[in-house]
């Protein structure tokens, strides 16, 4: 475990000494005379947190806080005051001081406030290293240490490699399908040029065509009198992203298709043929095999768009992953929020791994970002997150269970995919083999049906 590194700053050479006995082989510790000294030493190397006195002789410690705070805003600072030195303390939580401690210095309670400002700095790192260890480069955050989510990582760096490659990505609402689509793109060789995202659901049938492939002028009422480039163009070289691309009309459809296989489009309005080298990343949480059955999607567009497919599971199915996450969006929302809660208690975190996660990572996001918003504690609590009646409620719901373990145990994992598999084959029988209907009967989406049911075939 790495070592923090700390400076105290003070000219009081008995509390320097005193400091150093009780925490020397604790955190590496460098001691400074005056302020000068110190923010010398800074534009070196900066430590974790600084101890700083505010009665120092030249620089006094408002001017070097102020200093610090405005080069090294990371870097956390704990104030050393007198007694009677209110406004000054005042004045230097304002300006973004950690915490404070009064003269004569008692030991225990500055060993607690540095722990407390440290679990900060922990916090911070770990996500750090999540994000580092997920993506090396300058991407989206995606954060994720399960081993479907490292798969589909692995996968997502071989499809960034091409340039022009279709990809259509299927998952539920709130599994990061937009995150993946930007993760592609910058992990591509077109990450220099633009990446532009189009809702399909939020235009207008009548629209989503000129906005897709531009007009010319007076193309219809209300066209531009010049005429406008269309969202394709403006891609060019970079990357289309068709957000609910199963929302797309059957006449936009054609023409998207024409544009996928030969790279030619016309405006509307227009009847010189364009052309425009841009990759086209589609996703959807909609099934798109029952809506080729209801003659409501092209199948020979499905298949173009659907070159490489990547399927999303839902965060039921990478739990793993939900505590990572949720440190993920408190840092987010600690900053957002200038909070400065260090962590979640264990009761939260055990709720947060048992809860269906039916609006799946968005949902998450959600839930902590008001526990953040209203919380005045340490760390989070099962009140600040709203899940007080989780563990109630699943005990409620839970299936029959056995009425006491045997004595030799049980292999919890193998019990578990077997009493899914049991659904799963119940659920295909009673649809006759008709997927969408057997995951209605689970009432689970169509994409995490298939996921899971590949998922047991391999074990």
């Amino acid at each position: 475990m790495d070592i923090f590194s700390l400076f105290i700053i003070d000219d009081d050479q008995t509390i320097v000494d005193g400091v150093l006995f009780a925490l020397e082989g604790q955190y590496r510790i460098t001691a400074f005379g005056n302020a000068e000294d110190a923010l010398d030493a800074l534009s070196k190397n900066q430590p974790d947190l600084i101890l700083l006195d505010i009665g120092l002789p030249g620089m006094d410690g408002i001017q070097a806080l102020r200093e610090i705070k405005g080069k090294y805003p990371d870097i956390l600072v704990i104030m050393i005051t007198a007694f009677e030195e209110v406004k000054p303390v005042i004045a230097a939580m304002k300006m973004g001081a950690h915490d404070y401690v009064v003269k004569p210095l008692h030991i225990e309670t500055l060993e607690i406030n540095i722990e407390n400002a440290l679990s900060s700095i922990r916090l911070r790192k770990e996500i750090q290293s999540l994000q580092e260890s997920s993506l090396h480069e300058c991407v989206p955050c995606f954060i994720g240490e399960s081993r479907e989510f490292r798969s589909i990582m692995e996968f997502v760096k071989k499809v960034a490699k091409s340039t022009d490659t279709p990809v259509l990505i299927l998952g539920e609402t709130g599994t990061g399908k937009e995150l993946i689509a930007q993760t592609i793109h910058y992990r591509s060789p077109n990450f220099k040029n633009r990446l532009v995202t189009v809702n399909c659901a939020s235009i207008p049938n009548g629209l989503i065509e000129s906005e897709l492939f531009g007009y010319e002028k007076g193309a219809f009422t209300g066209a531009s009198s010049s005429g406008k480039k269309g969202l394709i163009e403006e891609a060019a070289g970079g990357t289309l992203f068709l957000d609910e691309v199963g929302d797309m009309n059957l006449d936009t459809q054609a023409k998207l298709l024409r544009f996928l296989e030969s790279g030619e489009y016309f405006r509307v309005g227009g009847t010189r043929s364009c052309k425009a080298k841009t990759r086209v990343i589609s996703a959807t949480n909609r099934n798109l095999m029952q809506m080729i059955d209801d003659g409501t999607f092209r199948e020979d567009l499905f298949y173009r768009l659907g070159v490489i497919k990547v399927e999303l599971p839902s965060l039921q199915d990478r739990r793993e992953d939900i505590i990572s996450l949720s440190k993920f969006f408190l840092i987010d929302f600690n900053r957002k929020f200038k909070k400065e809660i260090r962590g979640i208690s264990p009761e939260a975190e055990e709720a947060l791994r048992n809860h269906p996660w039916h609006g799946n990572i968005r949902e998450l996001k959600n839930i902590v970002e008001r526990g953040i918003l209203i919380s005045e504690g340490p760390e989070l609590t099962l009140e600040d997150l709203g899940l007080t009646g989780s563990r109630r409620n699943r005990r409620l719901s839970d299936p029959e269970r056995p009425a006491s373990l045997p004595p030799e145990g049980v292999n919890l994992t193998e019990l578990l995919e077997g009493i899914e598999r049991d659904y799963i084959e119940k659920a295909l029988a009673r649809a006759n083999g008709n997927e969408s209907q057997a995951a209605r009967f689970l009432s689970l989406n169509h994409h995490t049906f298939r996921y899971r049911r590949k998922k047991l075939m391999k074990n």
